[in-house]
């Protein structure tokens, strides 16, 4: 395999492309379909692989509890310049584990704290007399139903009809589980960086997705836009980055210009005879080539060492 082998590392830098079209071109729930897929998949691939290195790499070292068949000749040409590699990628699996873990475990918290402060609330929409605008969706958790979580000095900013938008956005984010996709995709990008992309769209795609089933609930898209604008001025924003809140300020005004455009087309993907879906087309396949790549790159090293194991 020789360089081939740490392709899948840097394989994600094509997906680039296909992350701009989708969160421009598609309906914002086939984009976080698509990139969240698309970046789980070479997250598991390059990892997959950054492991394999460090095990090819560090076979030949006494004392290790590998299988002597794993430092012959064949397996270790495998790995170009493999002591050196594995042993620089020993840090770099570990740190992304580490970065794995304190992900999950301040996402697990926050849903914690949060689930233990609503404890004595019944109601599936919380509005808290908390003078900070905020408003942000909690999920279901071991048998307690998602919330909708709302400060009084939110709700105060807003009209009766910017209300409904606000309400309306944050149960499109539970029922479309949105979190699930912000943390699946936070968490790829912890593995490999050259994913963060991937990971600020979906962020801005999950928040156009409700944008749009809150327009559609309201039946106004200016009234949605106005809300998602005031809010913008004055939230403070979700608990977490992988919870969906109402407005961020980052992604905001592209939001608003969204819901002042007319609605985006329902179909799946662009035609393939016109200029956006030829360019979408081409970096799909690129992407699905990518995504390819690094798994057989994974499954002939994974073979490689299967076969010089001792039964």
């Amino acid at each position: 395999m020789g360089v081939f082998v740490f392709l899948p590392l840097v394989l994600p830098l094509t997906a680039w492309p296909v992350a701009r079209l989708a969160e421009q071109r598609l309906h914002p729930r086939t984009a976080t379909v698509l990139l969240t897929a698309t970046a789980c998949a070479l997250a598991v691939c390059s990892t997959l692989c950054l492991g394999l290195v460090v095990i090819v790499g560090t076979a030949q070292i006494p004392g290790n509890p590998l299988p002597d068949g794993w430092s012959d000749d064949e397996v270790r040409e495998a790995v170009p310049c493999d002591e050196v590699a594995g042993r620089a990628a020993i840090p770099l699996l570990l740190a992304i584990l580490a970065s794995c873990t304190r992900t999950l475990w301040g996402h697990a918290r926050t849903r914690r704290r949060a689930q233990r402060a609503l404890a004595g609330l019944s109601s599936p929409t919380v509005v808290l007399p908390d003078r900070a605008p905020y408003a942000w969706a909690l999920p279901a958790r071991r048998g307690r139903p998602g919330r909708v979580v709302v400060s009084r000095g939110m709700l105060a900013a807003l009209n009766g009809g910017e209300r409904r938008a606000l309400f309306a956005h944050e149960r499109a984010h539970l029922a479309g589980h949105h979190h699930r996709y912000l943390l699946a995709v936070r968490l790829a990008a912890r593995a490999n960086p050259f994913l963060r992309p991937l990971n600020t769209a979906v962020a801005y795609t999950v928040e156009r997705w409700a944008d749009e089933a809150a327009a559609q609930t309201v039946g106004s898209r200016r009234i949605t836009a106005r809300a998602i604008g005031k809010a913008a001025l004055i939230t403070t924003g979700a608990p977490s980055a992988t919870l969906a809140g109402f407005a961020a300020a980052g992604p905001v005004p592209r939001r608003v210009a969204a819901l002042l455009a007319p609605p985006p087309a329902p179909r799946r993907w662009p035609p393939a005879l016109t200029a956006v879906g030829l360019s979408a087309w081409t970096a799909a396949v690129g992407t699905t080539v990518s995504a390819l790549s690094s798994a057989n790159s994974a499954i002939t090293l994974f073979l490689l060492l299967r076969t010089a194991t001792p039964f």
